[in-house]
């Protein structure tokens, strides 16, 4: 591997998973909201809305872990 491939792979892969962590914030906070806003609505199904939502906050923060993991196996790479 040259040094510009090794350069842009050490620039690349800390802002791939700064962008996915960002992606996966958003995302949580959507699904969150909507999950309080849906248990002000029916506060009498609310534990099936947060048990969905915790279903969904746990597939969201497993996306964030997977590009963590690329950022992992692509370190060796870069030196």
């Amino acid at each position: 591997m040259d040094v510009n491939t090794a350069t842009a792979l050490a620039f690349a892969l800390p802002l791939a998973v700064g962008i996915a962590a960002l992606g996966s914030a958003i995302g949580l906070g959507l699904a969150v909201r909507s999950a309080l806003e849906a248990i002000g609505r029916q506060p009498e199904a609310s534990g099936k809305i947060q048990t969905a939502m915790i279903i969904g906050a746990a597939f969201i923060e497993a996306l964030t872990i997977y590009a963590l993991l690329v950022v992992f196996l692509f370190m060796g790479r870069v030196a």
